[in-house]
């Protein structure tokens, strides 16, 4: 069971179908199995009771054929290299579907952050651009945040590395505060991105977003926004949010002042008070009626163990992995429109793709344009991927919207790789 839901065995296997479907070529399909850059790295850091410690950091560099690899950081305790692998994976799909000039990387450390006090977090952050500066580069690797890392944790890292090169290179890194050419628009953008494509899926089902019944897994940065978003943009009705410890269901609808006075006072979400609310595990979110089910949390949430109790007419799924392979068959059966998270999510690296083209090019734009070009692109990988699966629809064959993610984005690396004269 252990080795079923390992994150790099599921990206793995999600080519592989996608790699069927589409007769992808043998030397290329090899070449995408496998990322063509890992490092492992120890860093030193003196904490504040005098004593060095050593902690490991990754990068994966998955693929390059069509542009840097770009993807965040993570700060966790229980990070891997599996992980850092399938993410990188799906960061290289992520932007082959969004058709930006990136390859697909991924960065982690090791680490509590929550233990840390101010300056051994930057001496780690710090530490960790030290150690792979040879690697990373405006050209080469962009990194960002992801899991427990922060703007400030970005601008220590762009600093750290303009130090070592001789010169400012804000566009190192993204996800930077705007003092130091952060792009306007960037916090929101990956929950942005996910309404976008559940306003396009909602025309497409017919779901009337300002009836529907919404239930949001997970209370962090992206379902927080997905919250405040669905109701400001649609004036959508949020049943149900849960974090780590536990949810709540409402069916009047949760109220975001009671819920943020919640977690402050009670640390949970679950202590959230309404007449009609009641406490729900994480689980039973899953299944609850509702229309629209985001899971925003982590991944492997909809499994083969519960994916036939979810009763949601269409998942968003906002945060990466949230659904296995095995899953993903028992959505498509019970015709359930499953969007999959490398087009949902990916407002975060179109975001990240605009601040980096702006630190290049010296020249910056408002919120309001950057939220345009972003509607613009992400809208545009929808009707991508619509129109493929219909396409093969027409064909006599049935494909998730996954598939044919996958197929758009697989397609488009095998043929920049080719051009290259990889394979």
């Amino acid at each position: 069971m252990a080795e079923e839901l390992n994150p790099f065995k599921i990206a793995q296997e999600q080519l592989d179908k996608a790699a069927a479907v589409m007769g992808l070529d043998k030397q290329a399909h090899a070449i995408l199995r496998e990322p063509r850059r890992t490092i492992i790295v120890n860093i030193p850091v003196r904490m504040r009771d005098g004593r060095v410690q050593t902690f490991t950091g990754f990068r994966v560099q998955y693929n390059d054929a069509r542009g840097p690899a770009k993807g965040g950081i993570r700060f966790h305790p229980a990070e891997n290299i599996d992980t850092v692998k399938a993410l990188s994976a799906w960061m290289t799909w992520k932007c082959s579907l969004a058709d930006i000039p990136f390859g697909g990387g991924k960065g982690g450390v090791i680490c509590d952050p929550k233990k840390f006090n101010p300056a051994e977090l930057e001496a780690l952050s710090r530490g960790y651009i030290r150690a792979l500066a040879k690697f990373i580069g405006p050209d080469v690797d962009v990194p960002a945040p992801d899991v427990y890392t922060t703007p400030q944790i970005m601008a220590w890292m762009m600093d750290e590395y303009s130090t070592i090169v001789g010169h400012n290179s804000f566009g190192v890194i993204t996800g930077k505060p705007v003092e130091v050419w952060g792009s306007e628009g960037r916090m929101d953008s990956t929950a942005l991105g996910g309404m976008f494509v559940m306003r396009e899926a909602a025309k497409a089902m017919k779901i009337n977003l300002k009836k529907a019944k919404i239930a949001v897994q997970g209370f962090g940065n992206a379902g927080m926004f997905a919250y405040t978003l669905s109701k400001k943009m649609f004036g959508s009705n949020v049943v149900a949010i849960s974090d780590s410890q536990g949810g709540v269901y409402d069916p009047d609808g949760l109220d975001l002042a009671k819920l943020e006075l919640a977690k402050k006072t009670g640390g949970t979400v679950d202590k959230y008070k309404s007449k009609n609310a009641e406490k729900i595990t994480n689980e039973e979110l899953l299944e609850l009626d509702v229309d629209i089910l985001i899971p925003a949390a982590i991944e492997n949430q909809i499994t083969n163990a519960n994916a036939d109790k979810v009763k949601a007419k269409l998942v968003l799924e906002l945060a990466n992995g949230p659904v296995t392979p095995e899953a993903d068959e028992i959505l498509h059966e019970k015709k359930i429109l499953d969007m999959p998270d490398f087009l949902v999510n990916s407002g975060g690296v179109i975001g990240s793709y605009f601040e980096w083209a702006q630190n290049q090019t010296n020249i910056y734009w408002k919120t309001p344009e950057f939220q345009a070009k972003l509607d613009e692109i992400i809208t545009k990988s929808f009707k991508d991927t619509m129109d493929l699966r219909a396409s093969y629809a027409s064909k006599g064959k049935k494909i998730a919207p996954r598939t044919a993610a996958y197929i758009i984005a697989v397609d488009r690396v095998a043929k920049a790789m080719k051009a290259r004269g990889w394979y």
